[in-house]
């Protein structure tokens, strides 16, 4: 079905599988991320400037986004408001189609503009959080309050090393197990990363 983003499906699979704010521990991680307190998004968000198309660096994977290389989130803010949302990607080979799905989103936080509903199949609204934001606005970091899902994008299709270990450092403030993040290949020579 060509409707919802990846980020809104996997919303969509949270509030159905688990209910609840908890995180799926990693067998490899010593990190002891707290999960009891709710996601805190960014204090203000300026939303003129984060629309446009943000790179998946790297998310928790889960089936809508298996084998997803080349995987662009792109929002744009409509004269009524509301947040135009598509994602585009390819699958296991950047000379893979492109492949495009849509949803509608909206601010629910006037406040700080960084808690939006995400709707899709027309019938289901989900929560998405922005948790970080650069200042330049070339990242951010996405989250749902499940803690079961969380993107981390930008708007160029490379992070530096050092920007992208620094972020991982910071998850488990919001209770995520940076072990649970894998690298999206943006680049042919990333195609490592989906093995």
């Amino acid at each position: 079905m060509n409707t919802g983003t990846p980020i809104a499906l996997a919303a969509l699979l949270a509030v159905f599988a688990t209910g609840c704010a908890s995180t799926k521990p990693s067998s490899t991680s010593t990190v002891k991320p707290k999960t009891s307190a709710a996601l805190r998004p960014v204090p203000k968000l300026d939303l003129p400037r984060f629309m446009g198309d943000w790179r998946v660096i790297a998310n928790i994977p889960y089936f809508a986004e298996k084998d997803c290389v080349d995987s662009i989130e792109s929002y744009a803010l409509r004269p009524d408001g509301k947040i135009d949302n598509w994602f585009r990607f390819r699958k296991k080979s950047f000379e893979a189609p492109q492949q495009k799905m849509t949803a509608l989103a909206w601010v629910h936080d006037q406040e700080t503009q960084a808690e939006w509903r995400v709707r899709f199949f027309g019938l289901i609204t989900v929560k998405y959080l922005v948790l970080e934001v650069d200042p330049a606005y070339q990242w951010t970091v996405i989250g749902h309050p499940s803690r079961n899902y969380g993107w981390i994008m930008a708007r160029g299709k490379t992070l530096p090393d050092e920007t992208y270990e620094k972020i991982l450092a910071r998850l488990p403030k919001h209770g995520y197990d940076p072990a649970q993040f894998k690298r999206v290949p943006q680049l042919p020579n990333q195609m490592a990363w989906l093995h």
